[in-house]
Order: C-alpha cells, then structure tokens, then sequence
C-alpha cells in the first residue's frame, strides 16, 4: 500500500507542480462563467437603433405607421438612383423601395444597402411593411382591424417543478438543456484528456527503459493503479479549483449585472410599477440562469459529476493503461486507442438524443451501461432522476470499473516488459491468461 501511495504521490506533485496546470486551471472558470455571462451582458446592453429610409410609391404609409424599436424609418420622395448614391452618405443603414402595386405584388418589395443586411434587421423591416399591407388587405375585405389584433395573441408559458411534498419551483426547459449539454460535453473531454495522459505516461516510461528499474520495487498492477490514481487526483483538483473559482466568478458577474443601468431602470419601474417591472425581469436572460439555479439541486449535481468524472476516469484510464503498456511509441497505440474511444464517442452521439428524450427507453439503458453512463447520465441529471436509477447507474459503473481494471492489469502486467514485437489484439487477449 505503501507503494502505490508513493507512486500516487509522484504522479500528482509532478503534474500539479507545471505552469500548464495552474494556466488551465484558472483559464478554465473564466471561459466557463464568460460563456453565460458574456451573452448575458450584452443582451442587457443598448442596441444601436438603425436607420432606414423608405421610399412609398404606393402612398400607401404615414409616419405613425412605421415605429420599430430598434429601426428609425424616414419616408423620402427622391428618385431610386438618389437614393443608391446617397443614403449611405447620410447615415443610413439602407433604404427600402416600395412599388405602386405593393398591395398585389408585395414580393417585388427591394431593399438596398452597402453591404449584406443583417437578418433580424431585415424581418424587422418586413415585419413593419406587413403589418401595415395585412391591415389594408383585412379592410378591403370588411374585416376591422381591432377584430384581427384581438386574436393575435401570443402564447407564453411558465415551467414550474412539482416535488412529491406538493412544493413548487419555477424552472427552465431551455437552461436544463445547455446544463446538460455543458455536463455531457465536459466529462466527453475530460475523460478522453485524461485518459490519454495516463497512457502517454506509461509509453514514456516504457520506450525510455526507466519501467524495468521501477518494476523491480513494485509490483506491475501496483505501479498502474497509482498511476491512474495519481492522474485521477489531479483531475479532481483542477474541478474542485474550477468549481470555486466558477461560483466566485459568478457571484462577480451577478454583482455586475446587478449594477447594469438596464438593472437599475427596472428597480425604478418597480416603485411605479410593479407588474411591468416583473415582466422585463421574467424576460431577462439573467432570470433563465436564476431559475435554472433554483430548480437544480446543486449538491446532487456536484457529487455526481464528481462521482461520474471519477470512475468514468477510473474505466477508461485503465483500458489506456493496458494500451500504453502494450505498445512502444504513440504511433503504434493509434490502432489500439480507437477502441477505447468508440464507446466514449458513441456515448457521446447517444447523449444527443438523451437530450432531446431524457426518459426515453434508450436514454434509460444508455445511463446504466458502465461506458456509456458517465456522460449520459450526466446528461439526464438536470431534468431529474428517480434515485434508485442513479444508485443502479452508480453501481453498475463501479462493477464496470472492477473488471476493466483486472482486464487491464493482467494486460499491463506482462506488456509493460514486452519489447521489439508487433502486438496485436489476439496476443493481447492471451495475456489474460497467463499465470503468475
């Protein structure tokens, strides 16, 4: 035991002491809280109102008839070839031309600009020109305007959990679905980094002959565990470092957001007007990002992606351990390493479907199969979980884990002194069985 901790020891002071460490480290939690808080802050801020001359040749518009929040438009009567010289020289964005016949050939409607408009400003235009042609053509057809704006109603609901106590919490589909994707996608990297680490490590120490020295003071199955040991300490130090460093991060970040003039205009409305006030705050990304928090049980998200990341890491690594042992170079681990990864990339394509039906009866099975439920049930935590599913997902990890280490060190036991042969999959699988 002794041994395995020295080896443990040395694996991790040697890969935490790096500056490669410590830069990931703290890089990591400011790309991790700029991800959410960077959209977030530039929704809040104030977008640059575009101007847009209009040219009606249908005399079909008014002023009144053309108010945009984010557009200012100008009726002009200037011929077209003006216009295309002109309207950029004075400051606008574009100018649109409507034809006598709009109200028959409403798709002969141009619009012209210096360069590709952007989309939302070009259905903003649209939208503008339309709702006025539709409440003409409903006129002419003897049906009043108030009866159309009386059903254009739009439909907007509130997701709101329910416990088995009857306790209520306001939640997000939208901000289950990026948690989740943000989970699945980080233990998909992290499990093929690490991984792979560990194999690299033990290719090093073969090809350089350091390992027949080691050998001879411990025992093969030893030296891997404390290996992959040590390499799995350092992982969950540098989540632990980003897991801090994200909630003081975020904290910064809410405190920012909380100075915002956009912030501060609410808290005024608010002594005017409460239920206004509540409904630009409900409409703010920042209240997305409070409900998700809300209706998430952080505890249990933390201690299992920890769990997850763990024996997740403790699988793969072991089988990338029994790779390096057998091989000589990292060219030749590229035949063997393909069939560790398949399972981490189709664990990876199932959690896309996991996403969109985290109930379904494939998403089920593919949290409970020891290489595909790390991610996979990573992904299914932020909709919620019964908990004898996790345990039995958490079980059925561990067992995995059991066996694909023995497999491994009966692998690495005999590979780790094997030199100057080609190996192949058949040769390995002989191994299994060897005494001693």
């Amino acid at each position: 035991m002794n041994k395995i901790l020295l080896v443990i020891q040395r694996e991790y002071l040697t890969r935490i002491q790096k500056k490669s460490f410590w830069v990931a480290s703290l890089l990591g939690p400011i790309l991790i809280t700029a991800i959410y808080a960077v959209p977030i802050w530039l929704a809040t801020q104030d977008k640059e109102v575009k101007r847009i001359e209009i040219l009606d040749e249908s005399g079909l518009f008014q002023m009144s008839d053309l108010v945009d929040k984010e557009v200012e438009f100008k009726l002009v009567k200037k011929p077209v070839s003006d216009l295309k010289s002109s309207f950029t020289k004075e400051g606008y964005a574009a100018f649109v031309h409507l034809p006598k016949d709009l109200l028959t050939h409403s798709k002969d409607i141009k619009i012209y600009s210096e360069k590709n408009l952007s989309l939302p400003l070009k259905s903003s235009i649209e939208r503008v020109i339309e709702k006025k042609v539709r409440a003409i053509l409903m006129k002419d057809a003897g049906i009043a305007s108030e009866v159309y704006e009386k059903t254009q109603i739009e439909v907007s609901s509130e997701t709101i959990t329910v416990s088995e106590k009857g306790d209520e919490t306001s939640s997000s589909s939208g901000g289950a679905m990026i948690l989740a994707g943000v989970m699945g996608m980080l233990l998909y990297v992290t499990l093929l980094l690490y991984g792979s680490q560990v194999m690299n490590g033990v290719i090093e120490e073969k090809s350089s002959r350091i390992i027949e020295v080691i050998i001879s003071s411990i025992k093969p199955y030893q030296l891997m565990l404390g290996k992959i040991l040590g390499v799995g300490m350092v992982g969950l130090t540098q989540f632990l470092l980003w897991i801090v460093l994200t909630i003081g991060l975020s904290q910064v970040a809410s405190k920012f957001y909380s100075a915002n003039p956009m912030q501060q205009k609410v808290e005024q409305i608010k002594k005017g007007d409460p239920e206004v006030a509540k409904k630009i705050e409900d409409a703010s990304p920042m209240a997305e990002v409070t409900k998700v928090i809300e209706s998430t049980n952080i505890p249990l998200m933390v201690g299992g992606f920890l769990f997850y990341f763990l024996f997740g890491y403790l699988l793969y690594s072991s089988l990338f351990a029994a790779i390096g042992s057998a091989v000589e170079s990292a060219a030749e681990a590229q035949q063997f390493t393909f069939i560790v990864m398949l399972p981490i990339i189709l664990a990876f394509i199932m959690a896309q479907f996991t996403l969109q039906d985290p109930d379904s009866p494939m998403a089920f099975w593919a949290s409970m199969i020891p290489f595909t439920s790390p991610i996979n049930m990573m992904v299914r935590l932020p909709y919620g979980v019964p908990m004898w599913e996790l345990a039995t997902s958490m079980i059925s990890l561990v067992v995995g884990f059991l066996g694909c280490s023995w497999i491994s060190a009966r692998i690495y036991r005999v590979g780790i002194l094997m030199y100057g042969k080609k190996i192949t999959v058949k040769e390995m699988a002989k191994w299994l069985f060897y005494k001693g």
